[in-house]
């Protein structure tokens, strides 16, 4: 059967679905059917409903199959999602020290604003510049920085350590260049979703030059042990187990998965770590990885906010355009970010 995609141009499809999630709370209740409770979170009604229309678009898997095949996926699933901030912003081509990148800047922020240095998720397998683009926007607006947003290199092609090491030379571009850049060198944080959270939080450690602040979204930390919220939520919330099996299986090989560059939560001293909001979803098999690595943190003397949005699923970010639960948390972690930037001792 012909796909919601196939079917209409897609921006049609993005509106219609956008129509749908701006539905009252009783109706999209009574699309989805009772709530989904578990490890005592109740899962949104906006995640349920999203869920629902992954599961009749078809899209079951994350990853699975060959790797061309979930890179279409993801791709893919971007079409439905192309809504904008109403800010315009610019963008550029950036060679970041030999890695592409893409400058985002709000019109009308000054020179010498803040910069992120931004690594997309994707299971260091899939995914790249354009499927993050609008969660690269809506940082940029509503954080009031500058984004420079890092193409590095894919597995299996490219196995691990070659994203973090793009990662890390993308970064020490962004910091010898930030007034290239129109930014300010003083003020230049790493962010990131997924494993792409797994990059930032390499860059933290290893970093020749400590980042100001660190903005983690939902990040793997230790891809050698599983934990509790692997078993919970392995199958049914977008991100299955399996998912992450199989992207592991492409990045870094077994015997090599306990090092830093690979499982930052295994870092011996996290002490010099910068201040970090690192945020969970409830429903997500990362959570506890995620959330250990914060406690980390805060026992090693960093600055650290740890918020879990109990009632969300992984790669929520990505689906701020349908507005209600997705939109506030990616809007709070916006806040966090102009807030570590710009209200931080300078």
């Amino acid at each position: 059967m012909a796909s919601l995609v196939e079917l209409v141009p897609p921006s049609v499809a993005g509106r219609m679905l956008r129509g749908v999630f701006a539905l009252p709370e009783p109706v999209k209740r009574l699309i989805v059917g009772p709530p989904v409770r578990r490890d005592g979170q109740e899962l949104s009604v906006d995640a349920q409903l999203l869920l629902l229309m992954m599961r009749l678009e078809g899209e079951r898997r994350l990853a699975g199959g060959t790797v061309e095949d979930a890179r279409r996926g993801l791709a893919r699933s971007k079409v439905y999602l192309t809504k904008r901030p109403r800010r315009p912003v610019r963008t550029r081509d950036v060679d970041a020290g030999g890695v592409p990148a893409r400058l985002y800047t709000p019109q009308g922020l000054p020179e010498g604003s803040p910069l992120l240095v931004f690594y997309h998720g994707g299971g260091w397998v899939i995914g790249d510049i354009d499927t993050h683009d609008t969660v690269c926007r809506y940082l940029a607006v509503h954080a009031e920085v500058r984004v420079l947003t890092v193409e590095y290199r894919l597995a299996p092609e490219h196995p691990y350590p070659a994203a973090p090491d793009d990662a890390l030379a993308a970064y020490a571009y962004a910091v010898a260049h930030a007034a290239e850049l129109g930014a300010d060198p003083a003020a230049v944080a790493v962010g990131g979703d997924s494993a792409g959270g797994n990059l930032a939080a390499v860059v933290g450690l290893l970093a020749e030059r400590t980042p100001d602040f660190a903005l983690l979204f939902y990040p793997a930390t230790d891809l050698s042990a599983r934990r509790r919220s692997r078993d919970l939520f392995a199958e049914g919330f977008y991100l299955t187990d399996d998912d992450m099996t199989w992207f592991g299986d492409r990045y870094c090989p077994e015997e090599r998965r306990a090092e830093v560059k690979a499982s930052p939560l295994l870092a011996g001293d996290l002490s010099g770590f910068p201040a970090t909001y690192l945020v969970t979803a409830g429903f997500d098999p990362l959570r506890d990885e995620g959330e250990e690595f914060a406690k980390r943190l805060e026992k090693s003397g960093v600055r650290v906010a740890l918020r879990r949005q109990e009632d969300l699923i992984h790669g929520f970010a990505n689906t701020w355009s349908l507005g209600g639960r997705f939109q506030e948390a990616l809007s709070e972690a916006a806040g966090a970010l102009r807030t570590g930037l710009y209200a931080r001792p300078r």
